[in-house]
């Protein structure tokens, strides 16, 4: 399989001029760790993850070190991590070179990467612009499709996910999250939803694309006021069965 079959292509995105503050807020807000930074043509200048905000001197977890260490560790680190603790601008936390992967790169390659990097997540770029990203849940979608023993994704698979994508993606209720994996016809929906309503809208949206054969629903609610997390049925009877 390639990254773009796979890939999370609505990425939520920071500008590197935006406050340290909204990009958390953007995180959580979106149930994400991390935020690829772009300019305003989409072109790729940075990333920022919850890691950069670890260690803050609002949250007085700055690290306290003695002199001599600080006299090893030398003045240009202790100002990079003065800038890093105290920077109000995603621009002066943000990772200014993050490993990146292309659209037709192999999974099996991606997955290095993250390994050999330690990272969670890869922007996907085409040239310097950003058009995807692909993450450690991405890779479990992926894992979940391929389990089921299907045939290898098809130019016509590609066309019917780029459908399925665009009809979802301008919808007010689509779910957090969201990602599509097409194989042999078959739709793999993932995501989050807030609203049980939004599960019965999003599986119409998805049969009404020419050449869907099946849809797998893998929808997670997140009830807001109790924050109590349903599985869809299909998951829950594979559950019930490994009991």
């Amino acid at each position: 399989m390639k990254v773009s079959e796979v890939m999370t292509r609505r990425v939520v995105t920071v500008d590197s001029d935006a406050s340290v503050l909204q990009a958390a807020r953007l995180m959580l807000e979106n149930g994400i760790s991390g935020l690829p930074v772009v300019d305003g043509h989409w072109q790729l200048v940075g990333i920022v993850t919850e890691g950069d905000f670890l260690r803050r001197v609002e949250t007085d977890t700055v690290p306290h070190r003695s002199r001599w260490i600080e006299f090893l560790i030398g003045p240009g680190r202790l100002a990079d991590e003065y800038v890093h603790s105290r920077g109000r601008k995603v621009g002066e936390v943000m990772s200014p070179t993050p490993h990146t992967v292309a659209e037709d790169t192999l999974l099996e390659d991606a997955v290095h990467l993250m390994e050999q990097k330690r990272v969670r997540r890869l922007p996907v770029v085409r040239g310097t612009r950003l058009v995807g990203i692909i993450s450690r849940a991405d890779l479990l979608h992926a894992l979940v499709s391929i389990s089921r023993k299907m045939p290898k994704s098809t130019k016509k698979d590609t066309e019917i996910r780029a459908r399925v994508l665009d009809e979802l993606e301008k919808q007010p209720w689509r779910p957090i999250g969201l990602n599509i994996i097409v194989r042999h016809g078959e739709v793999e929906l993932f995501g989050v939803i807030v609203d049980e309503r939004h599960r019965a809208a999003a599986k119409v949206a998805v049969e009404n694309i020419p050449g869907v054969k099946a849809i797998h629903d893998h929808l997670i609610w997140i009830q807001p006021e109790s924050e109590r997390v349903v599985f869809p049925p299909e998951d829950e009877a594979v559950q019930a069965r490994r009991r």
